[in-house]
């Protein structure tokens, strides 16, 4: 098995533009987001609802949750850096949170 080649710096700021409340690691190797929910229930739902998806796809985000708020920090640990992984995880992430 192969590791998922890590993006180019110079395609990132076109794949961010693409991904708004996501914000870029100082050093350039992970993405995170500050989500609020309504209520714990509405939080965990969403949580659920990504951790099935990460699981089917062996990515798993790294993340928080206090109530209703939800961090979530992607990044891709074998390839040190960002992938297109993260990038499509976090485009998942942004559907689900638009449709709660």
């Amino acid at each position: 098995m192969t590791a998922t080649p890590k993006l180019d710096p110079a395609l990132l700021p076109g794949l961010l533009s693409q991904l708004p409340g996501w914000t870029l690691a100082a050093d350039a190797a992970a993405i995170s987001r500050h989500l609020e929910f309504r209520d714990f229930n509405e939080a965990f739902a969403f949580m659920t609802r990504v951790a099935l998806v990460a699981e089917r796809r062996d990515h798993h985000p790294s993340w928080s949750n206090s109530y209703n708020v939800v961090d979530v920090t992607l990044s891709t640990h074998d390839a040190r850096g960002l992938t297109m992984k993260d990038i499509e995880l976090a485009r998942f992430i942004d559907r689900a949170v638009a449709s709660h």
